[in-house]
């Protein structure tokens, strides 16, 4: 049986209340919510293959060889894999025991309680929602490039902020085009996306196979350049470790390898997504610890072979940041795969946008139906099986921001978002093994409590090397959430009007 307090029981009122697996499993099998299950475990890992592989490998090789840890970037895409290893064991164990939409949302509904869960869920809503409309203003970057190549350049109201233009139609419209995507099915998503990985996995192992004849082994002396002092930030430009502890980071040397390590965490971002999925899954206990560790393992293999070539063609100082790849190839005399590279990127941000954009509609369709949000987003389309309400108007939301935004520091809100999710699924491993030691668990998370506090303290770590401006922003958007549970969430929630 399962126990908890009396203030934490359904419609007692408390913020700590836990909405039961079993209850959680039920409300997936009501008609007018309920998703529809299409998805295997190839469909899984080509749906996080598509969304880790993107702005990082095309742009944070470069950025973090040359200003932070020098060929040893590799090592630096290695530690943060790692980081990413520890919360996707600890994924897998939720993902397979509680298969319900909503990922660390739902997790924390089920083993901290209403009010974590709720303030999980909105850092998703963040997290996601920016990701999306940061990708599809770089996506837009890219083919703007390739038309002025073409000879077609868009007049300058609608080339948008980043390159100084009024609105970026090109993004807005990347995004519209996702969304009608997702409306029309997650399996026909899947289907697009497994084309689009395909096409940048390719380009990403030609990188490899051809750069490889290039490998200098000077450009690799030294491995870890030494390390140099740097001045730090002042105010709220500076990291959070060194306005609490005075630490001012080094760039190169071996703690500008694990500096390097909390830049290109970034590139990782979107192997959680696998779990938004999880209600949409044939067989989720056996297929997303396979989705979720799959794609993380592939893309950690591809991360690291791409920095080792990258590096040894062109020395690390003379890397371009904004270009690494493709001008990699251009500095040995190789256009034509530095053209071929540029498509890659555009094909390859594409299904990170389609992606994160799902991920967000599963965590807002899962909050919708536990009455936390308005109910009417969680109705799924009669035909398609979707919860086209909360996609049709999260993806015109996330349209207009992409359209007015430029890439700014507002990036790194997606970096503190996700590292914040990591936490509370870590911590709600360890909370779930004690109240509920009875439930049955397909995948079980190794070394419990020790592998998930040490995924704890790797991402805690992590988020202490962001600014403290990130850091302010997150807690202005959390402020704003608790307003919103607080006056309409909690009242409505479906956990507390249950009797």
């Amino acid at each position: 049986m399962e126990t908890r307090s009396t203030r934490d029981r359904p419609g007692s009122g408390g913020m700590l209340r836990t909405k039961s697996i079993e209850q959680s499993i039920r409300d997936t099998e009501e008609p007018e919510h309920a998703l529809r299950k299409s998805l295997s475990a190839l469909d899984l890992t080509v749906f996080g293959v598509g969304v880790i592989i993107g702005t990082g490998i095309f742009v944070l090789t470069g950025k973090v060889a040359k200003e932070t840890a020098g060929p040893a970037v590799a090592l630096s895409f290695v530690a943060a894999g790692v980081v990413c290893a520890l919360a996707a064991l600890c994924y897998a164990e939720f993902a397979s025991t509680v298969p319900v939409a909503g990922s660390a949302y739902t997790f924390a509904y089920a083993s901290i309680g209403e009010f974590p869960a709720w303030i999980i869920g909105w850092d998703l809503v963040l997290e996601l929602a920016l990701g999306c409309a940061v990708v599809a203003v770089g996506w837009s970057g890219y083919a703007q490039s390739l038309l002025a190549t073409a000879g077609v350049t868009l007049p300058d109201w609608l080339r948008g902020p980043s390159n100084g233009g009024g609105f970026d139609l090109l993004a807005a419209l990347l995004v519209l085009l996702v969304t009608a995507i997702l409306v029309a099915g997650v399996k026909l998503s899947s289907r697009v996306t497994t084309i689009i990985v395909g096409i940048k996995v390719t380009v990403v192992l030609l990188v490899i196979a051809v750069g490889a004849f290039f490998v200098k082994g000077e450009n690799y002396r030294p491995f870890v350049p030494p390390a140099e002092p740097t001045q730090g930030g002042r105010g709220i430009d500076q990291s959070a470790v060194q306005a609490l502890f005075g630490f001012t980071p080094s760039n190169f040397g071996v703690m500008g390898i694990f500096a390097g390590a909390a830049v290109v965490f970034f590139a990782f971002i979107g192997f959680d997504i696998v779990a938004t999925a999880a209600e949409e899954t044939r067989r989720p206990a056996r297929d997303l610890p396979r989705g979720i560790l799959g794609s993380l393992a592939i893309c950690t293999i591809l991360y690291v072979a791409v920095s080792v070539v990258v590096t040894g063609m062109q020395k690390y100082s003379d890397l371009s940041v904004s270009a690494p790849l493709a001008d990699a190839f251009k500095a040995v005399g190789r256009p034509f795969w530095a053209g071929l590279i540029s498509f890659g990127a555009i094909v390859g941000l594409t299904s990170v946008c389609m992606i994160m954009l799902l991920g967000q509609s599963r965590v807002f369709f899962a909050m919708s139906r536990d009455g936390l949000l308005p109910r009417s987003f969680s109705r799924v389309h009669p035909k398609f099986g979707t919860p086209y309400r909360s996609t049709v108007v999260l993806g015109v939301l996330v349209a207009v921001v992409a359209g007015f935004t430029s890439i700014s520091e507002l990036a790194e809100l997606v970096n503190i978002g996700t590292l914040f999710a990591f936490v509370v699924v870590a911590v709600g491993v360890i909370v779930l093994r004690r109240t509920r030691p009875d439930l049955p668990r397909n995948f079980r998370t190794p070394l419990v409590p020790w592998l998930p506090a040490a995924s704890v303290l790797a991402s805690l770590w992590l988020m202490l090397n962001l600014p403290l401006e990130t850091w302010l922003r997150f807690a202005v958007w959390m402020l704003l959430g608790f307003a919103v549970y607080f006056f309409f969430g909690r009242s409505h929630s479906r956990v507390s009007t249950r009797g």
